[in-house]
């Protein structure tokens, strides 16, 4: 291997333990504790390292946030494949992505530290626009077999997505009492009530 293979191999390897590190931090004390300081005690170098890697700290919450975004989009690609009704396609979907919030709470949080992402981060960051594309066709495709074909789907895309991500961050916030049953009963009474609403 020549010195210049050695140095690339080199900068991914303190790349790789940087975002290491920062994923530790977050699942022990949250996003909202990471430091560049904390980061660079984790791996035992020196702040400047950091920087020359991350601008700042927001750079590596975007990288951890893409992350969690690859493994989300995953999930749904699974549950869309179940079927190939769009109405039971949209019902896997939201159970999916309820059960990614809740299984992979720590990186549920930094994606949605800052509340629902705007259209223009969704278009600077790849992995967004894959969710958003893979939400969108079956309720775009529900819309076309509906009796308004109409409907504008990019509003019931952020209807879809804000009742969820609300649902969510209602049941992440409050205690801890053992809520499943209505849980899984108001989760099911809004799918079906935003799939029949489309139907018309």
């Amino acid at each position: 291997m020549g010195i210049a293979e050695r140095r690339i191999r080199e900068k991914e390897q303190v790349r790789a333990s940087i975002l290491k590190a920062s994923w530790q931090l977050v699942t022990e004390e949250g996003w909202q504790a990471l430091s560049i300081r904390k980061i660079a005690e984790a791996i035992e170098y020196s702040v400047p390292v950091i920087y020359d890697y991350f601008a700042n700290k927001e750079a590596i919450l975007l990288e951890l946030t893409k992350q969690g975004f690859q493994i989300l989009n995953a999930e749904l690609v699974k549950a869309k494949k179940r079927s190939t009704d769009p109405a039971k396609q949209i019902e896997a979907m939201a159970y999916s992505y309820w059960e990614f919030a809740f299984d992979h709470k720590a990186y549920y949080q930094v994606m949605y530290g800052l509340g629902m992402p705007s259209c223009e981060t969704v278009n600077q960051i790849s992995e967004l626009s894959t969710f958003s594309e893979l939400v969108s066709q079956p309720i775009k495709d529900l819309i076309a077999s509906s009796k308004n074909p109409d409907t504008d789907s990019f509003l019931k895309l952020h209807t879809f997505w804000s009742m969820l991500h609300g649902l969510i961050s209602i049941n992440m916030m409050g205690s801890n009492e053992k809520k499943e049953e209505l849980n899984q009963r108001v989760l099911q009474d809004f799918i079906s009530g935003f799939i029949s609403g489309i139907k018309g």
